[in-house]
């Protein structure tokens, strides 16, 4: 004979709230940074705005495939804080963040560009002419 138990959704709401009020264990450690977008669109053309702070833009890397969009980027972040001639704190962090995206039309690769400046990666993909979808009568 199977034991049978009503499952109660709510049951475990109790041990989500538990130690909302106690600080994090870890606070002040170096986190992987996130990238933050904004993408824009006009009748010709998609407009991305990536936020990606510290990083030298021979480390990023923007892909177009059809309407996917992937941008990478490799992160070096390194903090020192020297007392004199000894080193009290240090930390570093190195590692990739990136962001994949699907637009609604396919990209025009040959007239995209991007440039990098101040920490923003701005990039403007032509949409492609011609691909709009057809209706099909049905009969």
């Amino acid at each position: 004979m199977s034991n049978i138990t009503r499952f109660d959704p709510f049951d475990d709401l109790d041990n989500l709230f538990k130690g909302f009020m106690v600080r994090p264990v870890f606070q002040g450690t170096a986190v992987a940074p996130q990238m933050k977008l904004d993408v824009s669109e006009d009748d010709k053309a998609y407009t991305i705005k990536a936020e990606i702070p510290g990083v030298n833009k021979e480390d990023i890397h923007l892909s177009v495939d059809g309407n996917q969009v992937s941008i990478r980027a490799e992160v070096k972040r390194e903090t020192e804080k020297k007392e004199g001639k000894r080193v009290v704190h240090s930390e570093r962090y190195y590692g990739q963040v990136s962001r994949s995206f699907t637009l609604d039309k396919d990209v025009e690769q040959g007239g995209a560009s991007a440039k990098y400046v101040d920490g923003v990666l701005e990039a403007v993909l032509p949409k492609k002419q011609g691909t709009t979808a057809a209706k099909i009568a049905v009969s």
